[in-house]
């Protein structure tokens, strides 16, 4: 096209569609527009909402025909576009009711039933519209027609029954019951019949129904309680009790439900049976598990409570004590605890010997997994109560003989054992006269695990049938296992001293104290001394104190000796022992020291000698209070804390004669020092050397024990007297 073309006035350019742009962002959008919000945006702004039809005022009954054909095809091209649509045909036919046209409704229904002739609501308005226009038997033919083509549909027959009563039809009602119930229908329809029934007082022919409902519905327990309680209601206490009678015989003994036992247990409790409602308590409880039996213990202990006597309250407490017990050892048979509280029980109310031995097996059966002896201790106490139950209450000796057999059977011996078990086996076959098998026993268990407990047993059964040399033998055996034991050793040389063998007792004392270990010395050495001087061998008693001592310096041994020094008579002696102790014991604990000088004052005091006394008094320690710093585990300073020590004489002397050679040995350093510096021309400071001197003879003079804190108020008097005899002690220095 020309230039000049396109300046023509009237011919417009033609515009080319742009190219769309590309997006470049193709990310959504931070705020989201859901098609909910859309719809609810439409609805909130009434965009859809389609203006009601104007209201029409007819006046004209040719006016009135347009407007129910009009209606009429709206319905029919509504049934048309959906003829499955039942609420379509449901509005058509109340429509034309509404207008007095109950043919064209009655039409209209049964062109639905046509469609679709099992759908409930379309019977059930068909039925009510005859109903509404009081057409009876029309809708007694509607109902007919529909329990016969849908006989389990539940609605019809109640309303069907219903409208029958509603106009007083009773006999038509009672026999579509009837009609029902041949169907036998669930038990809301039996529930209904009766409850029918018993409006209008017909007791008999409702009993008769509850007798025919029960042949049907019977296996619901709740259906024969109803029934008992109906009979109970209306007076009849027989029938209640044959219908409780009859629940028992149609669940049997297999199936019996704990329900109806409380229930009929109930019953006889209110008609003042008392003794026939304990029986059923109890047959419940004989019968049925343990786990089924929580409410009939509850019922049961309440009628006690209220009825019974204390031995029936009892009974029942100890029936649920025993459930309780089953109950916990079914969660754990481990649980020994358990298994005692439920055999004493059962044993405290004498229960028969079968029930009790078979607790007693059920309870053994529970071996402990480990085989560690914490495990078994508790465990091994069900064989011991066990053989002892069949010996004192059953006086069955073989089975006890026998559980005490199984029960060492099953103890593994080469890890642990039981030394109680092997003593109460052989005490019992004593009991039965038969001394061999109780010391084959005995010598199984020293055989295969000698423990000293078995041993000592062992020895006491020999002693108490004088046997005195078994009792030798097994000493013997004894020391040969535990050479360290020094009651043992006490033992075997008590038994010969108590049979008069004096010699056999020094000889075994003398080969126990030679012994390289044993766990307590001291004893033996007490008993070995002790015996020599209840055999009044003083010099025996004597060399074995010196023995000791040269193995000990034990204060005790010390004051021991002395004291058997001062009991025959020989306070010298005594003396003599307490200053070799004294000597001995100068660098021993000061509180030992203090003992040793307390006991050797006392020992003075009775043998009344003075001058030995004072001296002994002036070797006395003098008590003094001083203070230290305490030190935290971390080395931290926690401050001072005050302490009581004791200051000996003979100390405090050494200590000042050692100060004293220790100055006159400076002395003599510095005097050396001197000479030389005056050869090397130098002047020595004599003055300065003098000042030395007095300063040491000070740090000498208050180097005593004066300068510590004094003691409280309480005890000033004595602290005076210490520190004037520290003075007159330095003076002397």
């Amino acid at each position: 096209m020309s230039d000049d073309e396109a300046a023509v006035p009237g011919n417009k350019p033609i515009r080319l569609p742009k190219k769309a742009a590309k997006v470049k962002n193709k990310a959504p959008a931070p705020l989201q527009i859901t098609a909910e919000q859309l719809l609810r945006e439409a609805k909130e702004r009434e965009l859809e909402l389609i203006p009601p039809a104007p209201k029409t005022k007819i006046t004209d009954p040719d006016e009135l025909k347009e407007y129910q054909r009009k209606k009429r095809k709206e319905f029919e091209d509504g049934i048309r576009k959906n003829r499955m649509q039942l609420a379509n045909w449901i509005k058509y036919g109340k429509w034309e009711e509404s207008i007095g046209e109950v043919q064209r409704a009655r039409s209209v229904f049964e062109r639905a039933l046509d469609v679709d002739h099992r759908s409930i609501s379309i019977w059930l308005q068909y039925a009510e519209m005859e109903m509404r226009c009081k057409q009876i038997n029309h809708a007694r033919n509607v109902f007919d027609r529909a329990i016969t083509i849908m006989p389990r549909a539940m609605q019809f027959w109640l309303k069907y029954s219903y409208m029958e009563e509603v106009i007083e039809n009773i006999p038509g009602a009672r026999q579509i019951f009837e009609r029902w119930i041949e169907w036998e229908p669930p038990e809301q329809a039996w529930q209904t019949y009766i409850n029918f029934e018993l409006r209008y007082k017909e007791i008999d022919r409702a009993r008769s129904v509850y007798q025919r409902f029960l042949h049907v519905h019977g296996t619901n327990v709740q259906n024969w309680i109803k029934y008992a309680k109906f009979e109970e209601r209306n007076g009849y206490i027989g029938n209640a009790r044959a219908a409780y009678e009859r629940a028992m015989e149609y669940f049997g003994e297999e199936d019996i439900n704990e329900t109806v036992l409380v229930a009929f247990a109930l019953f006889e409790e209110r008609q003042k049976e008392h003794e026939r409602a304990r029986a059923i308590f109890k047959y419940g409880l004989d019968n049925l598990p343990s786990s089924r039996t929580e409410e009939i213990f509850k019922h049961y202990t309440q009628h006690e409570k209220k009825f019974g006597e204390r031995v029936g309250i009892e009974d029942v407490i100890i029936s649920k004590r025993k459930t309780q017990y089953e109950k916990m050892v079914d969660e754990n048979g481990y649980n020994y605890d358990a298994w005692f509280d439920y055999l004493r029980l059962l044993e405290n109310e004498e229960t028969d010997r079968e029930e009790v031995e078979d607790v007693y097996e059920r309870a053994i059966a529970n071996v402990p997994p480990h085989s560690e002896k914490r495990y078994w201790r508790r465990y091994i106490y069900l064989w011991i109560n066990y053989a002892l139950y069949e010996e004192l209450v059953a006086k069955d000796y073989e089975r006890a003989r026998q559980v005490y057999k199984a029960c060492l059977d099953i103890i593994p011996h080469k890890i642990f054992t039981f030394a109680k078990v092997w003593i109460l086996f052989a005490h019992f076959e004593i009991r039965q006269l038969d001394l061999n098998a109780a010391r084959k026993i005995l010598g199984v268990a020293i055989g295969k695990c000698p423990k000293d407990k078995l041993f000592r047993a062992y020895i006491d059964l020999e002693l108490q049938l004088r046997e005195f040399d078994r009792c030798r033998k097994l000493y013997e055996k004894f020391l040969e296992s535990s050479p360290e034991s020094s009651q043992t050793w006490i033992k075997f040389a008590e038994l010969e001293s108590l049979l008069g063998d004096t010699d056999r007792a020094r000889a075994v004392f003398t080969i126990a104290v030679q012994q390289p270990a044993l766990d307590m010395p001291e004893l033996l050495w007490k008993a070995y001394i002790d015996f020599e001087i209840a055999s009044e061998e003083h010099e025996k008693a004597r060399d074995l104190y010196e023995t000791l001592l040269q193995r000990t310096n034990h204060i005790k041994v010390w004051i021991s000796m002395a004291e058997f020094e001062q009991t025959i008579g020989n306070f010298e002696g005594a003396r003599k022992v307490y200053e070799k102790a004294n000597q001995s014991l100068e660098n021993a604990e000061k509180e030992e020291r203090l003992m040793l000088l307390e006991a050797w004052k006392e020992c003075e005091v009775k043998s009344g000698d003075e001058e030995a006394l004072k001296r002994v008094e002036t070797m006395m320690p003098r008590k003094v209070k001083k203070r230290r710093q305490i030190q935290t585990e971390d080395g931290v300073d926690a401050g001072w804390e005050e302490y009581f020590d004791y200051i000996f004489p003979q100390d405090q002397a050494a200590k000042g004669s050692f100060k004293l050679l220790e100055a006159a040995a400076r002395w003599r350093r510095q005097k050396e020092e001197a000479a030389r510096a005056a050869q090397e021309g130098l002047d020595a400071p004599v003055q300065e050397m003098e000042e030395e001197q007095e300063e040491e003879e000070k740090v000498r003079e208050g180097d005593s024990d004066t300068d510590m804190s004094s003691s409280s108020s309480s005890s000033n008097s004595d602290s005076e007297s210490s520190s004037s005899d520290s003075d007159s002690d330095d003076d002397n220095e």
